[in-house]
């Protein structure tokens, strides 16, 4: 590992029973599910250790202890002297940033992923829709489809995961043509189990709830750069309540972000959380990168050592 070196907070879509229980050991990640549970009312504690598979994939409770998870590591990485140059999340995991930055404290920063959270459940059941992940599509090609399949109803381009992987969000409709019209130029492509067409403008009313709860926090200056999904640049405080409230209804530019990190200098990617996701896009985007995770105890005692020479080189 060199010196520049990036946290990565994934998003929701990776969980499953079990997760976080083993992590309990560290005295941080403890403290951060009691926080959450303080902020929320959901005993994460419990959950981690005891929830079977419909509570897991109960969408507030997968957001919430997929963020305390992150938020939990990272805190325990500080308490043994490593900081990140800058910090990227992932849709949910801006959220997670924010909280990890310094921007928001973990009490707003959980109940607003609470306040958040319900608002998309709302605009889900409001507005229904889907999401689809257009496998070998450039990002010319996702567009392109958009196009083709709209007609008239929302279908937009969600998530700039990696090259070759874009998803695309939609009407149900919509989103039905878009699949047929891959698949018939023998193409794959593959729907998300989500609950709606998140990061699409059918997410309009939950970004205009999630604005004025914005409006109620008091946001601070980063201690760390967080890095933004609607434009893969750096979070303005001053902008605080627009952008969060656009990145519920905008694309997530991941693949953008990271290009920028890396041609910025940064070459070490550190996923701060469970599932692997956002390390396996990252060896996509760039093979020239250092990439390692840490969302179970047994990659803790891994990466640790590594991690913390890492920051002694820093001195």
């Amino acid at each position: 590992m060199t010196a520049m070196s990036v946290w990565m907070m994934p998003g929701q879509g990776a969980q499953k029973v079990g997760m976080g229980a083993d992590l309990l050991v560290l005295p941080e990640v403890e403290e951060t599910f009691e926080m959450a549970k303080a902020a929320t009312g959901i005993d994460l504690v419990a959950l981690s250790k005891e929830g079977d598979e419909a509570q897991i994939n109960d969408a507030l409770n997968s957001q919430i202890l997929t963020s305390a998870i992150s938020v939990g590591v990272a805190r325990a990485l500080f308490a043994k002297g490593c900081t990140p140059d800058a910090i990227v999340g992932f849709s949910l995991g801006e959220i997670s940033g924010l909280m990890v930055s310094g921007i928001l404290s973990l009490e707003e920063g959980f109940v607003l992923l609470n306040e958040r959270s319900l608002a998309l459940a709302e605009a889900c059941k409001n507005n229904q829709g889907a999401m689809l992940a257009l496998l070998g599509a450039s990002h010319e090609d996702a567009q392109g489809v958009c196009d083709a399949c709209a007609e008239g109803e929302v279908l937009v381009c969600a998530n700039y995961n990696a090259p070759g992987q874009v998803v695309v969000s939609g009407s149900l409709a919509a989103i039905d043509r878009a699949e047929a019209y891959w698949k018939e130029q023998s193409k794959r492509c593959s729907r998300l189990r989500t609950a709606g067409a998140f990061h699409s403008p059918l997410m309009a009313d939950a970004a205009a709830r999630v604005a004025k709860f914005c409006e109620t926090l008091s946001f601070k200056q980063p201690t760390y750069p967080l890095i933004c999904n609607t434009d893969a640049k750096p979070f303005v405080v001053d902008e605080a309540v627009d952008r969060l409230s656009a990145q519920v209804k905008s694309s997530v530019m991941f693949e953008q972000s990271i290009a920028s990190l890396v041609a910025a200098g940064n070459s070490d990617f550190v996923e701060v959380g469970f599932g692997g996701v956002l390390t396996n896009l990252v060896k996509r985007i760039d093979r020239g990168t250092n990439r390692i995770k840490i969302g179970t105890y047994a990659e803790w005692e891994k990466e640790i050592p590594v991690l913390t020479s890492c920051e002694e080189s820093k001195k």
